[in-house]
């Protein structure tokens, strides 16, 4: 009985950048600035396009200055209450005490009340303002943080990325979800390829080859579910270095 050869099937893949995104804005404004010609170039640390801000940072400045300001009324109304705290007691201690005398007079006895009372009034109201105050320097502070958030999102800043394409020009009137550039994770690559069932089968005692050379690269990630393109195949992925050169060279791949 003659055995079979099981010759093992023959991919092609591309080189690839490790990850492609394409980054859209989350806020609304006016494009007032990009660097169009860092396109095709890898960026270390630069922002590659600016979206007006100018309103946001006057908003910002001038909310900064109200949790000052409402910070300085919060102090004075905490002294001016440890005060009438102080009075109330004052007062609510010799109301106490006219109250129990029998020389008292009845007059002198509802003034010593109403004394009292006005001070408690004006020791709550103090205190009500204060929580009033407390409520609305968290409110400010909010307020700060959201203007700082989108000032920061309306400035793309890339760290070494590959700037692809700026899909936006200066004067673009931009919105939440507008596509702005594409930019790519050019620091490694990846290959993709669609392998059949028979050749996921005992994968881990298989080699992969590259044009006809044995690797010691491994498929770093298999998908479960079959592909809906390739509907008999699985997606799978081999990371590589990046290139020294160029993406999208085609390599020939056999595991076997």
């Amino acid at each position: 009985m003659v055995p079979l050869l099981l010759l093992s099937k023959v991919h092609y893949a591309k080189v690839e950048p490790y990850e492609s995104v394409t980054l859209k804005s989350s806020v609304s404004g006016l494009v007032t600035h990009v660097e169009l010609e860092l396109e095709g170039s890898e960026v270390l640390s630069k922002r590659v396009i600016h979206i007006d801000d100018k309103l946001d940072i006057f908003n910002l400045n001038d909310s900064k200055q109200n949790v000052v300001l409402l910070n300085d009324m919060l102090t004075l109304n905490k002294n001016l209450a440890s005060t009438l705290e102080n009075s109330m007691q004052r007062k609510e201690e010799y109301y106490k005490r006219i109250s129990r005398l029998s020389t008292a007079s009845k007059t002198q006895k509802d003034n010593a009340y109403s004394t009292f009372s006005a001070a408690k009034t004006q020791y709550l109201s103090t205190k009500e303002k204060i929580i009033s105050l407390q409520k609305q320097i968290l409110d400010m502070q909010f307020k700060v943080s959201r203007l700082k958030d989108n000032i920061a999102k309306k400035s793309v800043v890339l760290k070494n990325k590959y700037l692809y394409k700026l899909l936006v020009r200066v004067g673009d009137f931009v919105a939440p979800g507008t596509p702005l550039a594409r930019v790519d994770d050019a620091s490694r690559a990846k290959l993709v390829l669609f392998l059949e069932p028979e050749e996921i089968e005992g994968i881990e005692d298989k080699s992969i080859y590259f044009d006809g050379n044995k690797t010691q690269y491994t498929l770093n990630k298999i998908w479960k579910i079959s592909d809906e393109k390739y509907i008999s195949s699985y997606r799978a992925e081999i990371v590589i270095p990046a290139p020294k050169d160029f993406f999208s060279k085609l390599i020939k791949i056999e595991i076997k």
